[in-house]
């Protein structure tokens, strides 16, 4: 099966690549390591750069087509063309997302709540979590544990399970079972060694040590038994 470049390879920042059809409204590319968005994660922008000339790249719409800057040039199909991420972006959403998942971690492990919803911006996100009560010092203990955890440098890796293999694990699916399109077969899976294991479509770093300190920023009740917890990263 052809995987898309950000699951194959998610520190390419550029690549070669070739126009299989264009228009104002899209462009489609032969391969591409735009990340399209999904699960909490923003999709990626950038340019596509085609016999000097440069095209902006603003996201991807739902079919996966690269969405233009309105008013920029369009390579026609058959143009070879070299994509580039706006990198310093595309990694601070990497260590972002990736600290999500020690933090997902860590309240699954140590306080007993599933997640219920996530969101992210380069170097900010939140997570909400089933967690009906509230232990005396939960923020500070919450942000300490995780520091400590992306202290022991874990690695974090990604493998790609069958549709199957992936719905018999109630661990990898605490969070996406029911967001799987029925015609999807396989199922990407991220790995915080020994932390969190869950089905994720997104970009991460490749350890724990390289997402940098985080910051447990608020924590707050979205209603009754559910939490909202907010996080920051430093610029890197």
């Amino acid at each position: 099966m052809n995987f898309p470049l950000y699951w194959t390879d998610q520190q390419a920042m550029s690549w070669p690549a070739t126009v299989l059809a264009s228009g104002e409204d899209g462009i489609v590319l032969d391969r591409s390591a735009f990340y399209p968005g999904g699960g909490g994660q923003p999709a990626d922008v950038g340019v596509l750069e085609w016999g000097g000339v440069f095209t902006r790249v603003e996201g991807v719409d739902g079919s996966g087509a690269l969405v233009p800057v309105a008013g920029d040039p369009v390579p026609p199909p058959g143009t070879p063309v070299v994509g580039r991420l706006d990198d310093v972006r595309r990694r601070s959403l990497m260590r972002t997302h990736s600290a999500l998942h020690v933090v997902c971690g860590v309240v699954y492990r140590d306080f007993g709540a599933l997640v219920t919803g996530s969101n992210m911006e380069p170097l900010t996100g939140r997570m909400d979590f089933n967690l009906p009560d509230v232990p005396d010092g939960f923020k500070a203990d919450l942000e300490r544990i995780v520091n400590e955890e992306i202290a022991r440098d874990r690695a974090i890796t990604a493998r790609v399970v069958s549709r199957d293999e992936a719905l018999a694990n109630s661990d990898v699916m605490r969070t996406a079972k029911h967001l799987i399109p029925d015609q999807v077969e396989q199922v990407r899976i991220i790995d915080v060694e020994g932390l969190d294991a869950q089905a994720d479509s997104g970009t991460h770093v490749a350890s724990t040590k390289q997402i940098g300190e985080v910051t447990i920023a608020k924590v707050e009740s979205k209603g009754k038994g559910f939490r909202r917890v907010r996080v920051t990263l430093p610029s890197a």
